[in-house]
């Protein structure tokens, strides 16, 4: 009875000793430092350089005065064609999360005009029976104020595009329209006819603007991402130049010619500046 007793006693420290001993084998608990995601969202600045690589205006239209019977009448050119291929603007915008953002952008932008009007009635001062040929010239700057809101869908590889979509309003100024009439031969020669040079003042405006953009982003040092984008924007058309001094003399008034809807397809590429 003793030596079962002392048999089982031994057992059971045994046990015990085989436990501890596992124990003693179990991995020690390994704690992880906490990781923080830090949200895309705060403030960034933007500068912008762009080249179109097509830009047109349509319906460029004009009203002559007859002095005679005090009566207007309306044409076209019989073509235009608009230059001013570079850009550029600077802005301001708030990143509100990884998928949205803003911006209040300004650009720049001038340009070229030339057309030509051709008629079967004679140039001033021309013989009858001639026509006449009119080129004109002229300039025009354009500055635009855009507030613009952009989808970011999401990075890949570093690289985030984008969608987009801005409304604002641009200050076109043209400067004086110069135009030079030449005779042409018709049933009458134009032997001895001279040209005749006229100039038209340029007007200035606020025109409605509208953009849509599309493009990629990537980062390229902390804080610091290049923008390389495509962007459509339109101006609405208004007036472009008034009557001559001869003209507005003789009675003449309003604004004689318009410019049509101006639309613009650019490459733009950038650098934006955040604070995150």
């Amino acid at each position: 009875m003793i030596r079962f007793d002392a048999l089982a006693l031994a057992a059971a420290m045994a046990g015990a000793s085989a436990g501890v001993a596992l124990a003693g084998d179990a991995p020690p608990e390994i704690k992880m430092p906490e990781v923080s995601v830090k949200d895309a969202k705060g403030w960034y600045v933007r500068g912008d350089v762009g080249y179109a690589v097509n830009a047109s205006r349509n319906d460029t239209t004009f009203r002559a005065y007859d002095p005679a019977g005090g009566d207007y009448s309306s044409g076209h050119f019989d073509s235009d064609r608009f230059g001013g291929d570079f850009s550029g603007g600077l802005g301001v915008g708030y990143q509100f999360n990884d998928l949205f953002r803003a911006d209040v952008t300004g650009d720049f932008f001038s340009g070229d005009f030339n057309g030509r009007i051709s008629s079967d009635s004679s140039c001033s001062g021309g013989a009858g029976g001639t026509g006449c040929s009119t080129k004109a010239h002229s300039s025009f700057r354009a500055g635009s104020l855009m507030v613009n809101g952009y989808v970011d869908l999401g990075t890949l590889a570093g690289f985030t595009p984008y969608v987009g979509a801005g409304l604002g309003a641009t200050r076109v100024s043209w400067s004086s329209v110069n135009a030079t009439g030449s005779c042409v031969d018709g049933i009458s020669g134009c032997a001895g006819a001279t040209s005749v040079s006229t100039r038209y003042p340029g007007e200035s405006d606020w025109r409605m603007t509208y953009a849509l953009m599309a493009g990629v982003a990537y980062e390229v040092a902390p804080n610091v991402k290049v923008d390389l984008g495509y962007r459509f924007s339109h101006t609405a058309g208004d007036d472009m130049f008034g009557y001559s001094a001869a003209d507005s003399a003789a009675g003449a008034g309003g604004t004689m010619g318009r410019d049509g809807a101006l639309s613009r397809h650019e490459i733009r590429i950038g650098l934006r500046i955040t604070t995150w």
